[in-house]
């Protein structure tokens, strides 16, 4: 089963996601920031990282540069989440090393269609 460490700051949004992706039949790990997520990178197995830009401690773009820092994640997808939709936020994502910008809200039909994709 493949696993998706999904992150976002708003619970309800998280349990949006996460309820989408286990749906799909994804294994999901749950974050509440960036510097949750990291950590939690660190322990897991992870196969596509699903992130929101806008969170405390560590923002969506600074998740994915620290991500990419590491060897193991240098080539897994990582796709931000957000309510952005400038493309000055998708060229600063795309600078930071993400695979992909979708934009809040979503379909969950076109989120899983994105990541599988991206994983399969």
């Amino acid at each position: 089963m493949l696993s998706i460490l999904a992150v976002d700051d708003s619970a309800f949004m998280l349990k949006m996601v996460s309820f989408t992706l286990t749906g799909a039949g994804f294994h999901v790990v749950e974050a509440v920031d960036g510097q949750d997520a990291f950590e939690l990178a660190q322990v897991h197995s992870i196969d596509l990282v699903l992130t929101d830009q806008n969170m405390p401690r560590l923002d969506g773009l600074g998740l994915t540069r620290k991500l990419r820092e590491q060897p193991r994640y240098k080539t897994i997808p990582i796709l931000i989440l957000t309510t952005e939709s400038s493309d000055q936020m998708k060229d600063a994502g795309r600078a930071a090393g993400a695979t992909g910008w979708l934009v809040k809200p979503f379909a969950p039909g076109r989120l899983i269609e994105v990541i599988q994709k991206l994983v399969l």
